[in-house]
């Protein structure tokens, strides 16, 4: 299982609005750094939902429930999408500030590449955003969510 961190602009879509849904299409990203993330992902990886915007923050867990397809809608080979559905919202959102004040992740992709709009996370980092969020390392977040 691999690690993601995905940006969204809250007022488009937010956290709370894949809840509502039970699902979504992550689609729009046209960069060629996030479309090789996107096909870098595949079915079962889990992803951090990262508010961007006048928030900053990670809110939320989800998991990638397809492998990377073409857009359909794009009219262009070149651009992949793939299907989330939410896990569990972080106890405490987890703010860019935090991140960067953290030994453990001031140098991390979230900091140094702060436009890519998705982005792998390695399990040292992962695991530090559970912590400041108030969860346990892996263990906090189980394959069911609970």
């Amino acid at each position: 299982m691999a690690y993601f961190l995905l940006k969204t602009e809250p007022t488009v879509y937010s956290y709370s609005d894949l809840e509502r849904d039970k699902k979504a299409v992550w689609d729009g990203v046209t960069s060629p750094g996030g479309l090789f993330q996107i096909k870098t992902a595949r079915k079962g990886d889990i992803a951090f939902i990262y508010h961007t915007g006048g928030e900053k923050q990670v809110v939320g867990i989800c998991e990638i429930i397809t492998d990377p397809y073409i857009d359909p809608k794009a009219g262009n080979p070149k651009i992949f999408i793939f299907d989330i559905k939410p896990k569990r919202r972080l106890p405490n959102p987890v703010t860019l500030e935090q991140i960067k004040n953290d030994k453990r992740t001031c140098d991390s992709r979230i900091v140094r590449e702060a436009r890519l709009s998705v982005q792998p996370v390695d399990e040292k980092v992962w695991n530090a955003i559970l912590q400041m969020s108030g969860l346990e390392p892996i263990t906090g977040f189980s394959k069911n969510g609970k």
